[in-house]
């Protein structure tokens, strides 16, 4: 019996640079999170490991380039996989990239965590981090309230 694959299968990643007690966030342009600030990422392309694309896409969506560290939690959902790094600031300066964000901008985390622009998930990896729950202490799974997605760590 053959399997059905589904070949829109994505991977994607994301990188949480977190400086000075400021995270680096994008304001989406399009899609279910437009208008609101989230952690820059995207899809990961044939040839590149996780690790490049957060370096690649923080960079194109941004202006500031990273150093992937640790895997601050991982979402499932039924068509993609979303790997989320902690990334060190190396260098430069932080601006929209005119196209699928409006603005860069370096928010207070605590401040990030309150407010109603920055979606669910964005919020729960922001305090997995902040409270030291990387992958190597996943105490739980957390799924949103309409079972859309699945983040391993801790909020």
């Amino acid at each position: 019996m053959s399997e059905e694959i589904n070949t829109d299968w994505g991977k994607s990643v994301a990188g949480a640079v977190i400086c000075d007690g400021k995270v680096l966030l994008v304001r989406h342009t399009y899609g279910a999170g437009k208008g609101k600030l989230i952690i820059p990422g995207g899809y990961v392309k044939i040839g590149e490991t996780p690790q490049e694309a957060v370096v690649r896409e923080v960079f194109e969506e941004t202006g500031v380039t990273v150093r992937p560290e640790k895997i601050a939690g991982i979402r499932f959902n039924e068509k993609d996989w979303y790997a989320v790094f902690t990334a060190e600031y190396v260098s430069g300066e932080a601006h929209s990239d005119g196209d699928e964000n409006s603005e860069a901008v370096w928010i207070d985390v605590d401040e990030a965590v309150k407010r109603e622009d920055v979606p669910d998930l964005t919020k729960k990896i922001l305090i997995s981090i902040k409270n030291g729950n990387l992958l190597e202490n996943m105490p739980y799974i957390s799924n949103d309230s309409k079972g859309r997605y699945s983040f391993y760590g801790s909020a």
